[in-house]
């Protein structure tokens, strides 16, 4: 009887063991494919350059008016106002 109870302990603490290896592999597993990811779409992003400043800065970030692009509203607003009236 004394055997089975050790047999018992040992299994338990192997499969807890176990468990938790198995889920610090799944959290580094699930960390390394957010940042290969997150560089993937870095890298397919398109830049383009403020009309303003001439900062570069991705696509989806930057603000688009009559085919030129701007890193903030600010520097929108500023070069409209630069601008002869047309």
């Amino acid at each position: 009887m004394n055997l089975l109870i050790i047999r018992l302990v040992i299994f338990v603490v192997l499969f807890w063991a176990g468990l938790k290896l198995y889920r610090m592999y799944r959290d580094w597993k699930l960390e390394q494919d957010e940042e290969t990811r997150r560089q993937q779409q870095l890298d397919n992003g398109r830049m383009v350059r403020c009309s303003l400043c001439r900062v570069h800065l991705p696509e989806d970030e930057a603000l688009s008016q009559d085919g030129r692009w701007f890193c903030s509203r600010e520097h929108r607003d500023r070069y409209l106002e630069q601008q002869p009236p047309a």
